[in-house]
């Protein structure tokens, strides 16, 4: 002890010194690489700005939290794939941005929710219709027991529940973490849906607009066509130059303009498949497995433990039309017992078995009254009780009370199926949804037979008396049980794919080398065109926002060669940036070349058209120059946009009304969508009808009420295009 206090004595100031100077070096790293990192550098921990609001990243993390835990409240979805998660990340930003600008602008407006209102949105009867329909594990909570209808006091009675006990009726916090992201998302959503709603509130259909329509309704017009489609005159043809296609964008500015700066790729891909080593051991592996699946006798354990797809076990029945595998042929007959295979099919090596075979009909039409004793738990009436109602009800349809009349008076069931007289159609693909205790009644039963069912489960128990009205396609069908072994790459083969990919990136990493080792390596090169900032999907690539952020980043040229992405550990690519297109009428490049080449040559060859035809003065001499039929539509309304067989083709509709062409005299070559089109008018009519104002009045009505419901999702679209939306793809 007295050295340990010698040593504190002397050099007691030299060990704190020593430690201090440590604490501060540690504080300064995790300054600089850490999470202090942005308040010692100024950095911009923001992932956009909106007309220079700033959107943090830490609230969009939660913004994307918060979609995923709505997503699985309502949709039942917990796991998301890539493809979903990028798409759900896009909307996220989008929703972030509009609401950044629509809460500047209700604030500059003065445009607020009340306390009564939002207390309307939660606790009263026109309550959001996501706390209308919130759900506990698949079942909304909020309904009434009895009337199956939305109960406002339900809601206030489930907060009460969750304040008092909420540590003993949800012990993990699950329910409380998701109530409490549907009332965030609720709340935030009321003052956005109220500006919508108020620019909705302006769209009106005058009545002068309505006449103009029955006007146009009115106005027919009987008419013979022939089409010279474009593809009568080869591309080898029509020439193009660069000059032609400028031109093309400076007549059609709007077709080429950009709300957003874009930017395109061209990239190689390496496909990550498996090898025959990993083919071989798959095969293997299952085939192993076959002797003991033959034997086993509990096949839901077995294909849960030893397949790759371990909820792929059902309760379903096949018959040969619901059978569809491309082996059905062979295994539908097979005895119970028998496995087959292996077979590849979905990705896999799999074994099935026959579990069981049986007579079923293919659907079953019944009609049932039910009297619960328990609804999700909480006892309605006592068991005994319960079971004296539905015998006496059995007593009163057998005395001659028509069931119908039972059905209304006293069934548990939803109150739209007892208004249908408690009728279930039910098919055989639908029955392991279905009730266990139902369900092997109306399908193992007959024709006109009935029979008092008990039901004991976690949504209601009760007693069901139920009728057989008409059973259909009775026939064979059997069970199964199946097990699968992916046909997956092992991680030998996905080194070995990177090798190869990272060979070429480490070789050609320049715009002209990318080109070259493309054509060396017989690699197609692809596109991915016009990619906003705000993408985590590129077109034709899928989910790849290291691509983007790659893109946008500040030392990316055009020419420039990246590194090896992995995507989703599907393949590898290797992009090139082939364009940087900025905001406004986009500029003649690769992404856009192909497209407007073809718009171009098309113009030519209606000039090729015309001028080839442009002797013949009788449809029928045209039609029989190109051997093809005459064509003939006799009820061409002047308010119609489609013509059928044709298509959207407005210059056809206009020839056809025009006033001052004549009847019965063929037209001049008209450009349509997919060829030239020559018409001859045969007439012209107005149909009188007294009752067409009153139906066009509605239409339009239904259209502006239509038009209303969408100008939330239009006004979103113009906003966005207006708004001064800066993205800061590093924090994404």
């Amino acid at each position: 002890m007295s050295v340990i206090q010698t040593i504190r004595n002397r050099y007691g100031k030299i060990a704190g010194a020593v430690i201090a100077i440590a604490l501060i070096g540690f504080i300064v790293s995790d300054a600089r690489n850490g999470s202090f990192a942005n308040l010692f550098r100024g950095h911009d921990s923001s992932v956009m700005k909106v007309d220079g609001k700033k959107v943090e990243s830490i609230d969009f993390q939660k913004r994307v939290k918060e979609f995923e835990i709505l997503n699985a409240v309502y949709n039942q979805k917990t796991n998301l794939d890539e493809n979903q998660r990028a798409q759900m990340n896009e909307q996220m930003l989008t929703s972030m941005a509009y609401e950044a600008f629509v809460d500047e602008q209700c604030e500059k407006l003065g445009l607020t929710m009340s306390d009564e209102e939002l207390k309307e949105v939660f606790y009263g009867m026109n309550a959001n219709s996501l706390v209308r329909s919130y759900k506990i594990n698949g079942n909304e909570i909020f309904l009434d027991p009895q009337t199956h209808q939305f109960n406002p006091a339900n809601v206030k009675e489930f907060e009460k529940e969750l304040a008092q006990q909420g540590d003993k009726i949800d012990p993990d916090g699950k329910i409380r973490e998701q109530w409490a992201a549907v009332k965030d998302y609720v709340q935030r959503s009321v003052l956005t849906d109220k500006f919508g709603i108020m620019f909705g509130s302006s769209i009106y259909a005058p009545g002068y607009v309505a006449k103009r329509m029955l006007d146009d309704e009115k106005t027919l017009a009987s008419i013979k066509y022939v089409k010279v489609p474009y593809t009568s005159v080869s591309d080898n043809e029509v020439k193009v130059t660069d000059e032609e296609l400028n031109n093309y964008i400076k007549k059609h500015p709007g077709q080429f303009y950009n709300d957003q700066p874009t930017r395109s790729i061209e990239y190689v891909s390496f496909n990550i498949q498996p090898s025959g080593e990993d083919t071989t051991k798959a095969l293997s592996s299952i085939t192993e497995m076959k002797a003991d699946f033959g034997t086993t006798k509990d096949n839901k354990s077995f294909v849960g433990s030893r397949s790759d797809e371990p909820d792929a076990y059902t309760e379903m029945f096949f018959n040969k039309k619901t059978f569809t595998t491309d082996y059905a042929d062979s295994m539908f007959d097979l005895p119970v017992g028998t496995v087959y295979g292996p077979y590849y099919e979905n990705g896999g090596y799999n074994l099935t078995k026959i579990v069981d075979r049986q007579t079923l009909p293919d659907s079953v039409k019944c009609r049932h009254i039910l009297v619960k004793f328990k609804d999700r738990g909480n006892e309605v009436l006592p068991d005994s009780i319960a079971k004296r109602r539905i015998d006496s009800i059995v007593t009163q349809i057998k005395a001659g009370v028509p069931f119908d009349t039972m059905v209304v008076r006293c069934s548990d069931d939803n109150p739209e199926m007892n208004k249908k007289g408690g009728v279930y159609e039910v098919s055989l693909q639908q029955r392991p949804g279905f009730v266990k205790e139902f369900g092997d009644f109306i399908f193992s039963g007959k024709t006109g037979e009935t029979k008092v069912v008990k039901v004991d489960n976690p949504a209601y128990s009760g007693y069901h008396y139920i009728e057989i009205l008409d059973q259909k396609g009775i026939a064979p069908a059997i069970k199964i049980a199946t097990v699968c072994k992916k046909l997956d790459p092992s991680t030998n083969t996905q080194n070995f794919i990177f090798g190869k990919a990272n060979e070429f990136a480490e070789k050609f990493k320049s715009g002209k080398d990318f080109d070259e080792g493309a054509k060396k390596m017989g690699l197609d090169k692809r596109l991915g065109v016009n990619v906003k900032v705000s993408n985590f999907i590129i077109p034709g690539v899928g989910p790849a926002r290291d691509v983007v952020k790659w893109m946008y980043d500040d030392k990316t040229n055009v020419g420039d060669v990246s590194q090896v992405f992995n995507l989703n550990n599907q393949r590898f690519i290797i992009a090139k940036l082939l364009s940087i297109t900025p905001k406004g009428i986009a500029a003649l490049g690769p992404e856009n070349r192909a497209m407007i080449e073809q718009k171009v040559k098309e113009e030519k060859k209606v000039q090729i058209i015309r001028q080839k035809y442009a002797s013949v003065k009788n449809i029928d001499e045209l039609a029989t120059q190109l051997s093809t039929p005459v064509q003939e539509f006799d009820s061409l309304k002047f308010g119609s946009m489609y013509i059928p067989e044709m298509g959207y083709e407005s210059k056809v509709t206009g020839y056809a009304f025009c006033p001052t062409f004549q009847l019965n005299t063929l037209s001049p070559g008209i450009a349509g969508q997919g060829g030239v089109y020559y018409i001859v008018v045969l007439n012209r009519t107005h149909v009188e009808d007294p009752n067409a104002l009153q139906t066009v009045m509605q239409q339009r009505r239904m259209q502006e009420m239509q038009t209303r419901n969408y100008m939330a999702q239009m006004l979103q679209q113009v906003i966005m295009n207006k708004a001064d939306i800066k993205y800061n793809p590093a924090n994404f």
